[in-house]
């Protein structure tokens, strides 16, 4: 499982990363186009530093990657973390259904004996 593999450090950072919807909304964009942190910056009602921060935690969480090209600073999505990610959450999920189920699975079992 990818979810024993994982120290809580990083899947602290994870989280706090996809926590805020300005870095949702930063990921959704990265994830389909390049761009640079101040043609970012220019999207939202934030100052560039605000938008730099913003995307130093993504950078944080293996999420996005930066490439300086001349005087600017580009962001593209990076799909090996955000591969991680997404199997992480499905190991989550997969953890809460077995729960669900097994809770399911106690609760007929009680009905069973009491009609008995």
């Amino acid at each position: 499982m990818v979810v024993d593999k994982v120290g809580d450090a990083e899947l602290d950072r994870l989280f706090q990363a996809f926590a805020d919807a300005t870095r949702r909304d930063i990921m959704r964009r990265v994830a389909v186009d390049e761009y640079s942190v101040s043609g970012l910056a220019a999207l939202y009602a934030m100052s560039f530093a605000a938008v730099q921060k913003h995307v130093a935690v993504l950078e944080r969480a293996s999420l996005v990657s930066k490439e300086k090209r001349g005087r600017e600073q580009i962001v593209r999505g990076n799909q090996e973390g955000l591969q991680k990610a997404r199997r992480l959450l499905d190991e989550f999920e997969a953890i809460w259904r077995q729960r669900a189920e097994r809770i399911a699975d106690i609760l007929n079992e009680e009905k069973i004996r009491t009609e008995d």
